[in-house]
């Protein structure tokens, strides 16, 4: 017999794996940078040497992790990032895999939620999820599953105790209409 999870802590459905093919990628994209740049051709022969280390801290800092009430991300090595997005307040995930990333083998999963700061902004950016389609549609159907039932919760849960309550404040704001239209 299992036990049921307990409803206060939230279970890990999945741990996002990354592709290793993102330390190239970021250093093809750095390279590139400087190249444009005359000051960045400069940085070019510290950024091979350093580089890597560098890569390998930051590659091993990504995590990624959907779990029942929400998606978990951290990443970064001198300056880091930690976000938790719950589930109810993602309004989009946005699947892209431009010319350069393809060439890599990776994509992007762009992750819009519901009152973020900036307008046509994204929340969070994953570069390089291994099987990220298969992974964004676990994550829409764990966000469905919670919205659904929230929408259920909410809806056929009959307020008892609050029903009288309910009623008074309905004739009241009745009332109040019907003097305002009397008024007017």
């Amino acid at each position: 017999m299992q036990e049921q999870p307990s409803s206060t802590k939230a279970q890990t459905l999945v741990e996002a794996q990354f592709n290793p093919r993102i330390k190239t990628y970021i250093t093809a994209i750095v390279v590139g940078t400087c190249v444009l740049t005359v000051f960045g051709i400069v940085i070019i022969p510290f950024w091979l040497i350093f580089g890597r280390y560098y890569l390998n801290k930051y590659f091993d800092s990504l995590f990624c992790e959907l779990t029942t009430r929400s998606l978990n991300f951290r990443k970064g090595v001198l300056f880091q990032v930690e976000r938790t997005i719950p589930l109810d307040k993602i309004q989009d995930l946005t699947f892209r895999e431009g010319p350069i990333l393809r060439y890599f083998g990776l994509s992007t999963l762009k992750i819009e939620t519901a009152g973020q700061s900036t307008t046509g902004g994204t929340d969070m950016s994953l570069i390089g999820i291994v099987d990220s389609r298969e992974f964004r549609e676990q994550v829409i159907d764990q966000r469905d599953k919670i919205t659904d039932l929230g929408s259920k919760t909410s809806s056929s849960t009959p307020s008892s105790s609050g029903d009288g309550e309910s009623k008074e404040t309905l004739q009241a704001i009745l009332e109040t209409l019907q003097r305002i239209e009397k008024k007017i």
